[in-house]
């Protein structure tokens, strides 16, 4: 890896930068200029054929480079520029900039499948300049076997833009980036190659450019580190004292900042849970996460763009690739994990104004919230080594759900696992699923702890960035290990001006009185998964209407920022199994009042507990009586034991609660009773519903026994 710059210019080098300014200006305006690394990273790439890393700040001019080099490489008779890009914002963005440089630009995402084979006719025909694809694409079998080779061998560039998912040292890390080294391992011998990151630290940066060099057989990877300083932007902590503060403080002060900005919260029911307050002070916002509809993102996105809304509460999917250089401003309800990831979502503001606000709101719960976070690490050896045995034993391809029924791992966190085993050479995704490929592979134990403890770190950084008594922004370029960091005579503490810690009292109360509203609703499962008869459970297909459960209702989610708080506590693992408390309680006699069932429920069924018996006992009780309904009795673990460890994954939780929960003594005859003097639909009462199967299988055996409608009624949800 070096640093410095190539050899010393030569007189073609002063006409190809004369050439790279005038592409420039077709880009930028007329009144663009390189900057100096700018044209060493062009002359790099379109004279020397070099591969090369540029970390520099957002906003700092990185897409310029790889459009000028492709102007410049396809004047020469080179291949097309192939863009690695992370976002479909992303790529809109960059099509469009493209586009205003006569640069001809397309994409190959998941968004436009039905595209794919008249863009890559195009390719063919020389007709495009410019093809994107998401780092997915690159290990969709098909694309992988039939398109991959070929676009790779006749492309003129190689480009991978936010580089620092390809580190899995860096706060960011996408297995589906690691394809990319068996992308340039295979590259022939001349086609240069571009990694660009505006938020890597030193162990990152040189972890990515060791990967750039996979099949290179000439110089090291040239490094181009630019200074991270962002003179526009204005940070500052406001540390409030709950939720209800925050939420009040934004109400407030969120209309006195200049322009339209991102408001990002942690989670995604909190990121729904403030645009709904929000909107109802009379602010125009909308609400951003993974779990919103593409269309709709797509529109909050143009919304903002076009300064139709004061802000988009978000969470980290409106990250990576999201280009408004007018942001005014950048608000954390809740502070990330990291000071890197922090710094890299603070950098999508004040690009193009003089000044921008960037306020971090932290939490109570943030620790909590990344303690979840990181229990979605890489799985423990023993768990991928039964991964691998059972693809091995198989010896045919075993899609994702059929390998839930043999490994205990989330679907999300099996896939992230498959896809570091495929780029390992241990197992190969085909069509089907995924296959083994027989490869010897080992477990690096010491790698995946010296990560986590890389994140630990990352997290007290980030607790010391919220307490600090020294220049904010200087201490954010340290994290990474920026050289020229100093303090910026910007933030509160350089400056000594502080935003206020208190809210409006009516805004305050406004807020209280939103976080108190009850109730979230629970949609029933209405399929089963794929492959149970593996487990012994003789259930496929979609559940029977006469079997299923309405939609339901709890408190509150356990993530959320009203009730989540309190939830959280008395549902702790080491909390007493008290009865419920007041509260908690008249809570959940509110969310019966608003709940609009079809048909008033009659009775009140206690589900089973090896945790907290007495809280669930008492609270159907409780209910059955506040609501003048039956209590009918309880469902019951098979021989009083439960149904053993709680599984993680679908398949296996829904075979653990499948073969232990039976109708409880006494509850068959109750509900004939029941039924046959005043008929109608039953509550069927939990403490905390998870994957919802506990519910699903107790709602088809209270149907079996001749209830009508099953409602289930929880304190809390894992949703969201």
């Amino acid at each position: 890896m070096t640093a410095i710059d190539p050899a010393p210019e030569t007189p073609a080098d002063e006409v190809l930068r004369k050439s790279a300014e005038a592409r420039l200006r077709a880009l930028a305006g007329e009144s663009a200029r390189l900057r100096e690394d700018q044209w060493t990273a062009i002359r790099a790439l379109v004279a020397q054929r070099r591969r090369a890393l540029v970390v520099q700040r957002t906003g700092w001019g990185k897409s310029a480079v790889y459009f000028v080099a492709t102007a410049l490489l396809r004047e020469v008779g080179a291949g097309p520029t192939v863009i690695v890009s992370p976002l479909l914002a992303l790529m809109r963005n960059q099509i469009a900039a493209a586009e205003r440089a006569g640069i001809r630009a397309r994409t190959v995402n998941s968004a436009n499948t039905t595209d794919w084979e008249t863009v890559y006719a195009d390719v063919a025909a020389g007709e495009v300049d410019v093809l994107l694809v998401s780092p997915e694409r690159l290990n969709n079998p098909e694309f992988r076997d039939r398109v991959l080779p070929r676009l790779a061998a006749g492309a003129g560039l190689v480009v991978i833009d936010e580089a620092h998912c390809v580190s899995d040292w860096g706060h960011d890390f996408r297995p589906d980036y690691r394809r990319i080294r068996s992308l340039l391992h295979d590259l022939p011998d001349g086609i240069p190659v571009l990694a660009t990151t505006a938020t890597a630290n030193e162990r990152v940066t040189r972890d990515v450019a060791e990967q750039l060099r996979a099949g290179a057989e000439r110089e090291d990877t040239l490094v181009l580190r630019g200074s991270l300083e962002r003179e526009s932007l204005h940070l500052a902590v406001v540390d409030l004292p709950d939720p209800t503060a925050r939420l009040g403080w934004l109400a407030e002060h969120l209309p006195e900042i200049q322009g339209s900005g991102i408001v990002y919260a942690l989670t995604v029911s909190a990121a729904e849970d403030t645009a709904r307050f929000l909107s109802e002070q009379g602010m125009a916002v909308r609400a951003y996460t993974g779990q919103t509809d593409p269309d709709e993102r797509r529109e909050a996105e143009d919304d903002l763009l076009a300064n139709r809304v004061k802000a988009l509460v978000a969470t980290s999917a409106l990250g990576m690739g999201f280009d408004k250089p007018d942001l005014g401003f950048v608000v954390h309800l809740g502070a990330p994990q990291s000071p890197i990831s922090y710094y890299q979502q603070v950098g999508r503001a004040g690009r193009g104004v003089e000044r921008a606000e960037v306020i971090l709101l932290p939490g109570r719960e943030d620790v909590r919230i990344w303690e979840y976070f990181a229990s979605l690490s890489f799985p423990p050896e023993e768990t991928v080594r039964r991964t691998l045995a059972v693809l091995e034993e198989e010896g045919r391809p075993l899609s994702p759900a059929h390998l839930e029924t043999r490994v205990d791992l989330r679907r999300s966190r099996l896939e992230q696992m498959l896809k570091v085993l495929d780029v390992d050479g241990a197992v190969r995704r085909v069509r089907g699923g995924w296959e083994s490929t027989g490869r010897p592979w080992s477990y690096d134990a010491e790698r995946y702890a010296a990560v986590s403890r890389a994140r630990e770190a990352e997290q007290r950084a980030m607790l010391d960035y919220i307490a600090l008594d020294t220049c904010r922004m200087e201490f954010l370029r340290r994290q990474l290990d920026d050289p020229a960091a100093s303090p910026c005579g910007r933030c509160d503490v350089c400056t000594g001006r502080y935003w206020p810690a208190d809210a409006d009292p009516v805004r305050r109360e406004a807020a209280a009185a939103h976080l108190d509203r009850p109730g979230t609703p629970l949609a029933p499962r209405r399929q089963w998964p794929t492959g149970m008869k593996t487990l012994g459970v003789p259930l496929s297909g979609r559940v029977k209407p006469e079997l299923m459960a309405e939609e339901g209702r709890a408190l509150g989610r356990i993530t959320d920022i009203g009730w989540g708080g309190e939830l959280r506590r008395v549902l702790a693992a080491d909390a007493p199994d008290h009865p419920v408390d007041d509260r908690v309680l008249q809570g959940v006699v509110r969310v019966l009042a608003a709940w609009d069932w079809r048909e008033r429920p009659v009775g009140v069924v206690a589900m089973p507990s090896t945790t907290r018996p007495a809280m669930i006992a008492d609270l159907a009780e409780r209910v059955a009586r506040l609501g003048r309904l039956a209590p009918v009795g309880s469902l019951a673990y098979r021989d009083g034991r439960g149904p053993g460890e709680r599984r993680h994954n679908s398949a296996m939780r829904l075979a653990q609660v499948y073969a232990a929960l039976v109708p409880g003594p006494g509850l068959a005859e109750a509900m004939a009773a029941l039924q046959a003097e005043n008929p109608g639909p039953v509550l069927l009462v939990d403490d905390l519903t998870d994957t919802g199967w506990s519910l699903t299988v107790g709602a088809a055996l209270l149907r079996g026994l001749g209830a009508p409608a099953v409602l289930p009624l929880t304190l809390a949800t894992t949703g969201g």
